[in-house]
Formats: C-alpha cells, structure tokens, sequence
C-alpha cells in the first residue's frame, strides 16, 4: 500500500487507485482515513488521502489562497484518476465537499458510499445513489468488504 496526500504530486504507476472522499469538515470529523488505511495496509493499493498533515483550518476561501487552490486542484486530479472512490459520510457532520464530489462522481461507476440514516440529507444520498446504480451501505464493515472487493476486481492501468 502506498498513501499519497496533498500537496505531494501525483505520480502514474499501475496499482489501483483508491481515493478517500468524504467528511473531515476542517478537521472536526474521525479519522476514519487512518481507519480504512489500517485495514488495507497489506493490500496492492495507492490510496489517494485528502486529509493533509499540514492543514491549517484558519486558511481563508479565497481563491487566491495559493494552500487552499493547490488542494482543491489536488483533491480534483485525484478523483480523476482514481479507479475507485470511496465516500465516508459522517452523520455528525454537514460535508458540503463531499456532497459535490458525490455529486460530480455520481456517473462515473466509481463510487462505494457509507452513509447512515442519521446523516440530515439521508434521502438525497439515497436517491441519487439509486439512481445512478451506486452502491450505498449503512454499514461500515460492509462498505471495507466492498472497497476490498473492487481493489480486486476491476484492473489498474498502467499510465506510463
């Protein structure tokens, strides 16, 4: 396993894409990228993690923030190239970014969702993940299985 995070550059190689989207909301949400990092540390698998050490939740939204800019432009080349992208969505939280990677990934056949019921947008990750045939699960164990499941199942290319 290898675990690239911003601003570190994305290099090709021909394993199989893994990015983590989903709650960290400034840092106030589990780490459950460290989480998921554990259990496929054994796994033949460049995971793409946005959590980046060295965030600092005072950087303003202006797009003129050079920080901000390199990891939204990051975030975005990662979600590109992965082959599989894996959605957490924290119920204790709102996620607005993950809402619209969800929304900006929802036809790509790359998604796996883990989104309980708790979650105050339930119905709308619910309806939009059947509409386009994206799996969704409640169950954290159950959405590990699925990830393992499509690391193994659909072949990396080789970029070079």
């Amino acid at each position: 396993m290898k675990v690239i995070k911003p601003p570190n550059i994305l290099l090709p190689d021909s394993t199989h894409k893994l990015f983590l989207a989903g709650s960290i909301e400034m840092g106030a949400a589990e780490d459950w990228q460290a989480r998921v990092e554990a259990i496929l540390s054994e796994t033949s698998v460049t995971i793409y993690n946005p959590r980046r050490d060295d965030w600092d939740p005072s950087w303003s939204q202006d797009p003129d923030n050079k920080n901000l800019r390199d990891q939204i432009l990051w975030e975005l080349q990662a979600l590109e190239e992965a082959d599989t992208i894996a959605i957490y969505i924290d119920p204790e939280t709102k996620s607005p970014i993950t809402l619209l990677e969800l929304g900006l990934h929802a036809h790509t056949g790359k998604l796996i969702v883990f989104c309980p019921p708790g979650f105050y947008r339930y119905a709308n990750i619910y309806w939009t993940c059947v509409h386009h045939n994206i799996s969704l699960t409640c169950d954290f164990d159950h959405w590990m299985m699925q990830i393992v499941e499509s690391i193994h199942s659909k072949p990396a290319f080789d970029d070079f």
